[in-house]
């Protein structure tokens, strides 16, 4: 994506805008990439008349404006998220961030959707559980459900795949990586009033069940694994990393999105994606303040 243009002062009668759209018809590149810098030169405002002709008959002129649409759309999500992180303190509502997140890369996404689609896995399983039951098989038929019949997976094939981190795409396409699947375990979790928290370990994300009698760590990369803490420590011993009982701690929903920002600003600068990756910095900053 090029730069953003310098922002037009100047305003547009009638006649030139129609001129204006009359030229995105127009399947010259070249004619194309000037139009359109004009056009984003207007701001915000431009997005309203160039909207309408997203349905147009003329297919150059529909896809021209559709990309334009996007881009303002993409703005306007970019704003709404670093709104978000830089109001909200340590435990935002992780959910929201999430999904905030998801749509400044798909800003057409309708973020109550998912949010219904969590609703109702959380519901099914909420007629599968007996809460007042052992913990060892409440984290088992979540498991099941999640993991076998729902078909929750890590990426193992393509895991540095960007749509891993984006919970939208985890929930169309059932794959992920450690983080976005815990999210998903997270917030089914909580749902059903769970004592269920989200653990960073160097490198890797858990999650683990507690209360007065138990203490269960859960791997959803590993189609809901159940590990003790023992497996936990030799996990980071084995990395060559000093094991303290901070890596155990409960991470805050901040330190959840910033981790996982982190990861998609490492793959876009990996896969050399300058815009992305300055996208991506921006959203850390506001983060970790």
């Amino acid at each position: 994506m090029s730069a953003p243009p310098t922002k037009s002062t100047a305003k547009l009668d009638e006649k030139q805008r129609k001129a204006l759209i009359s030229l995105l018809a127009d399947e010259d590149p070249a004619v194309y990439r000037t139009v359109r810098q004009k056009i984003l030169s207007y701001g915000p405002i431009a997005a309203q008349w160039v909207r309408e002709h997203c349905l147009s008959n003329d297919a150059v002129l529909r896809r021209h404006a559709q990309e334009i649409s996007h881009y303002f759309s993409r703005q306007d999500a970019d704003t709404q998220l670093l709104a978000f992180c830089l109001n909200q303190g340590e435990d935002f509502d992780l959910e929201q961030g999430a999904l905030l997140l998801a749509r400044t890369q798909y800003p057409d996404i309708n973020i109550e959707a998912y949010s219904a689609l969590m609703d109702h896995l959380a519901g099914e399983l909420r007629e599968r559980l007996d809460l007042s039951g052992d913990a060892a098989q409440i984290l088992g038929v979540m498991a099941d459900y999640l993991f076998t019949e729902q078909r929750f997976a890590g990426d193992e094939t393509n895991f540095h795949d960007p749509e891993n981190s984006y919970l939208n795409r985890v929930l169309d396409r059932r794959k992920g990586n450690h983080i976005s699947l815990s999210v998903v375990y997270l917030l089914v979790a909580r749902r059903l009033r769970l004592p269920v928290a989200g653990i960073g370990l160097p490198g890797y994300f858990v999650c683990r069940y507690q209360s007065s009698r138990h203490e269960i760590y859960i791997d959803p990369f590993r189609k809901g694994r159940l590990l003790a803490k023992a497996d936990c420590v030799k996990y980071v011993v084995q990395l060559q990393h000093r094991f303290e009982e901070s890596c155990l701690a409960p991470v805050s929903a901040r330190r959840i999105l910033l981790r996982i920002c982190a990861n998609l600003h490492q793959i876009y600068t990996h896969l050399k994606s300058p815009a992305q990756s300055e996208r991506l910095q921006r959203y850390l900053v506001a983060l970790a303040k």
